[in-house]
């Protein structure tokens, strides 16, 4: 197991520096974010985040994401050149020593909240989605201003790209990505870089379009898509959590034993109500997730893959990116490695 975590380059509040100084820290996951979607990511910039991270004594080998073109999603004929570019994109960062690439299948809207500030009875501040709200919003009006979309649509590019949807049902996505997959495993088993598309968040249908990476049986048709171990999961428990239905800790099992996990992204979240739910502690006690139990099942299986501590509360009176502070994402962190550590040691006392 090697423990990363994100990374959003020099305007970042969270240095590299302070990455560095969280115990048994290994792996930086960043991006290139300055090129936009569907062009090539120079290899100056790639290897530039490759030599920040090493001056640090951190390894960037996880990329978070290289987005995937809306016109590939949608199967447009110009969808071609796009995925021509997302090769060249896994070349270049195969070539700069990059393992792993996290990357979504979600139509126009990205992870969604209702709050990323939403204050709890301590005194610190979460992530948290309520149904109602998000459903209550009209993403044609203009106004939508939700966390995880895409805020550089104008009112009316938004409103065209979601009429070009309405032809894509779950059936006609599911192709587009198979798609997709076909055109780029191939390279990845050249490269040997490993991609890990990462759960639709919340795991259910927003504004009427399509998700289908929401659900075990839907994981099992993913990887049957295109059968390498090249075409894995980034198994995210607060993702798929958000639905009651998913045993997280029994999928945990099941992927990590196909070595079909290169990436985890461990938090924990409380059900608060259908399809509500608060970000917590990454701690079991604090969530309805059992994050032992996840740990366990990756450590008896033999994952060998990343792990980052995914989003954070906002504690002790930090500010910055809601979700991706230092301090609660630094305990989720050290809370894993030592699971990690107590797991280990039972098990080789008992041999």
């Amino acid at each position: 197991m090697k423990m990363s975590f994100r990374w959003y380059g020099e305007n970042d509040p969270v240095s590299l520096e302070y990455i560095s100084q969280i115990p048994a820290m290994h792996s930086v996951v960043s991006a290139v974010y300055t090129v936009p979607v569907g062009e090539i990511w120079p290899m100056e910039e790639i290897l530039k985040i490759k030599e920040q991270c090493e001056a640090h004594g951190l390894v960037f080998d996880v990329v978070e994401s290289v987005p995937v073109h809306e016109d590939i999603k949608l199967g447009k004929p110009s969808r071609d050149k796009y995925i021509d570019v997302y090769n060249q994109n896994i070349r270049n960062l195969s070539s700069a020593g990059v393992k792993v690439i996290c990357y979504n299948f979600m139509p126009v809207f990205d992870w969604l909240r209702s709050d990323l500030s939403h204050l709890n009875a301590d005194g610190s501040t979460s992530l948290v989605y309520r149904d109602k709200t998000v459903l209550a919003m009209d993403p044609r009006s203009g106004d939508l201003s939700l966390p995880g979309w895409d805020s550089s649509y104008t009112k009316e590019g938004l409103g065209a790209l979601l009429e070009e949807y309405k032809n894509v049902d779950e059936s006609k996505l599911w192709d587009n990505l198979e798609y997709f997959l076909k055109a780029i495993i191939p390279v990845c088993e050249e490269c040997d870089i490993k991609m890990a598309i990462h759960p639709d968040d919340p795991p259910w249908g927003i504004f009427g379009l399509p998700r289908i990476i929401t659900s075990e049986k839907n994981l099992d048709r993913f990887l049957k898509l295109v059968d390498s171990p090249y075409n894995g999961l980034t198994l995210c428990t607060g993702s798929l959590g958000a639905d009651p239905s998913n045993d997280i800790t029994a999928m945990v099992k099941k992927y990590s034993a196909m070595n079909r996990i290169p990436f985890m992204h461990i938090r924990n979240i409380k059900f608060t109500g259908e399809r509500d739910f608060d970000e917590t502690a990454h701690k079991t006690e604090y969530g309805s997730l059992d994050i032992y139990g996840i740990v366990k099942a990756l450590y008896e299986t033999g994952f060998d893959g990343y792990i980052r501590p995914d989003h954070g509360r906002m504690i002790w009176g930090e500010t910055g990116r809601p979700g991706y502070g230092l301090y609660d994402r630094a305990l989720g962190a050290v809370y894993i490695n030592g699971l990690w550590e107590a797991i280990e040691k039972d098990r080789k006392a008992e041999k």
